[in-house]
């Protein structure tokens, strides 16, 4: 296979599973405390259509950013209210977000363009690709690895320290605490509530930022559905990637290396349905998922945070 085509297909294999990146590592540190948020579709949605709407408006792709990690962020807080201190089910106000975003994202589209037109088609601001002198020149990697946008490079700085963060310091280990066992972890002192409303708003920011990632700069514009499921995959994504920021970067890039794949098949004229192909990088990243993470499970044993999806109030403690 011709090299210059395979670096093609590397390089739309790191943009297409930034967005989706972006949003496994929010839903990890959400879940690590304890927090399941089924709501990270609607989330990014939210967050893509108001961060291309803010950045048409103002010429600023940056300002754009900022509003679509605020407006994941106050989803979010809408999510930590509901089943912290309410302590509401978690999937169901978690669906009810999704729900909202989905419906909201739409009307939104459909009335934030020029002069209260649809936002559909409109091109904007954009994160375009800055190469890196010399690295980008590199043979094979130099393409795919250094000539991405700056949404992309972050990654490279992020998912490291988000994994140093978690498992190398004492914040890292209250996470973990509040996650396993948050009764012994407010006896120790932990302000178990705090905790799990900062990393649930950490995990919006995280939402509303993959979508700004896919209306900024790999797709930019607005089209209703944007994300396309990725919220969903992103949730699968975490039980994958048991919890690990470094792991989810394999799942995100099998998603994104079916889906540079399926297109390039598409460009090639090829008689498979297009639909199909459309639904290959979904179908594929599930079964992978599927396969991989009950072989993990098995061999090693390793599981979901002990206290996922329950509800904590410390008038409840020494039961």
């Amino acid at each position: 296979m011709d090299i210059a085509l395979i670096a093609s297909i590397l390089a739309v294999t790191l943009r297409a599973g930034t967005s989706l990146l972006y949003a496994t590592i929010g839903e990890i540190f959400a879940e690590r405390a304890g927090i399941l948020n089924l709501g990270v579709e609607g989330m990014m949605l939210m967050g893509a259509v108001s961060g291309f709407a803010v950045a048409f408006h103002s010429g600023s792709a940056w300002l754009g950013l900022v509003v679509a990690i605020l407006v994941g962020t106050l989803m979010a807080a809408i999510h930590a209210f509901l089943t912290i201190t309410l302590r509401a089910d978690q999937v169901v106000s978690g669906l009810a977000l999704t729900i909202f975003g989905i419906g909201a994202s739409s009307f939104l589209g459909e009335r934030l363009g020029p002069g209260g037109t649809p936002l559909v088609g409109l091109q904007g601001p954009r994160f375009t690709p800055l190469p890196i002198p010399v690295l980008s020149d590199l043979p094979l990697v130099g393409r795919p690895l250094f000539s991405q946008d700056l949404l992309t490079y972050a990654l490279y700085l992020i998912v490291p320290l988000c994994s140093w963060y978690i498992y190398r310091t004492r914040a890292g280990l209250n996470l973990r605490a509040v996650g396993e066992a948050p009764r012994t972890a407010d006896a120790m002192g932990l302000g178990v509530a705090r905790i799990r409303y900062g990393y649930t708003l950490l995990g919006g920011a995280f939402a509303g930022l993959g979508g700004a990632a896919l209306s900024l700069a790999y797709t930019p514009g607005w089209t209703e559905n944007l994300t396309g499921g990725r919220g969903w995959i992103a949730v699968a994504l975490v039980i994958f990637a048991l919890w690990d920021p470094a792991r989810a970067v394999l799942g995100a890039l099998l998603f994104g290396g079916i889906n540079a794949i399926q297109f390039r098949m598409q460009a090639e004229g090829t008689t498979i349905p297009a639909s199909f192909l459309n639904m290959l990088p979904y179908i594929m990243t599930v079964l992978v998922m599927i396969a991989i993470t009950l072989y993990e499970r098995v061999a090693r044993g390793v599981g979901a945070p002990a206290a996922l999806g329950l509800p904590y109030h410390r008038e409840e403690r020494g039961g």
